[in-house]
């Protein structure tokens, strides 16, 4: 028996979750022998599902919500020794996984679509004891995206982070890193430092436009500034994408780190939209680790 667990936060996609609950349901009763609904009221909540359904050898996980609910699938499903085939309907403010994967943005579309048939495997990120399926982003303007209220970005969707990283330009500082990369020292100083897993980071869809979901690497970007006049100069490069090193950034694909921040300054990463873990941080990737419907 084909059972799917589908897991619905319904505050996302301002919480007319509700509304596109009925057609998921409907569509996933067509598909699948059996279907369980579970809703979140808590951080976390997605993730204890997501692992419940895989012990429970569930064929399918499916969340509807925005990045930070799929997030918490991904999570959930990521250290099981069996992991359902993971899909999920778009409701959050910038959907990059969605983006990546080319899967419609409109939810009644996506469900619409959704098919058995349509699958592709997945790259996770593993940091220190965490997951992401997008992006690390540390730094000081990293920083300040982790102080975006959720009414701002229901409001303002992906423009919110951009206004609250313009907002934190005139504080920028930079910092300075030890970074093992792939076994090799580095010194990086830098402001802002992003660490992606596909080409869509903060709905820009086009920044790494070399990264794949399942290319098996991470890719880094840090910006070569020292103020704040430097840090602006970066921004035409990272708009028109990141393929190599320039003037004012550095460019590297690479499959496991460890990142220290030198001096006893505390830093917090943004993880996928949210607050993430501080550093120092141990970074690797692991290739084709779930399989996803969309691609």
């Amino acid at each position: 028996m084909k059972e799917v667990v589908l897991i619905v936060n319904p505050s996302s996609g301002q919480e007319k979750a509700k509304i596109y609950e009925k057609k998921a349901v409907a569509k996933l009763e067509s598909l699948f022998d059996k279907v369980t609904v579970k809703y979140t009221e808590k951080s976390g909540d997605a993730t204890r599902f997501a692992t419940e359904a895989a012990q429970n050898q569930c064929d399918s996980v499916i969340v509807m919500g925005g990045d930070g609910t799929v997030n918490e699938g991904i999570s959930g499903l990521a250290e099981q020794d069996y992991r359902p085939t993971f899909g999920f309907f778009p409701l959050g403010t910038v959907n990059d996984l969605a983006r990546a994967l080319s899967l419609s943005l409109d939810p009644e579309e996506a469900i619409a679509n959704f098919s058995l048939d349509h699958t592709t495997t997945l790259d996770i990120g593993k940091i220190n004891d965490a997951y992401f399926m997008n992006v690390v982003a540390i730094g000081s303007i990293p920083a300040a995206l982790n102080d975006v209220e959720s009414e701002e970005k229901t409001k303002l969707g992906k423009m919110a982070y951009f206004v609250s990283g313009l907002k934190q330009l005139a504080n920028t500082k930079t910092y300075d890193f030890q970074v093992v990369l792939d076994g090799v020292d580095k010194k990086m100083t830098t402001s802002t430092m992003i660490i992606g897993l596909t080409n869509s980071i903060g709905g820009f869809e086009q920044l790494l436009p070399d990264a794949k979901v399942n290319d098996g690497l991470l890719h880094l970007i840090y910006l070569k500034d020292q103020n704040v006049l430097d840090t602006v100069k970066s921004i035409p490069d990272l708009i028109k994408g990141v393929r190599d090193t320039t003037e004012n950034l550095v460019y590297h694909p690479f499959k496991q780190a460890v990142i220290t921040l030198e001096g006893e300054e505390e830093l917090v990463t943004n993880i996928d939209g949210d607050e993430g873990e501080r550093l120092p941080l141990e970074v690797t990737v692991l290739p084709s680790h779930l399989t996803v419907y969309g691609g």
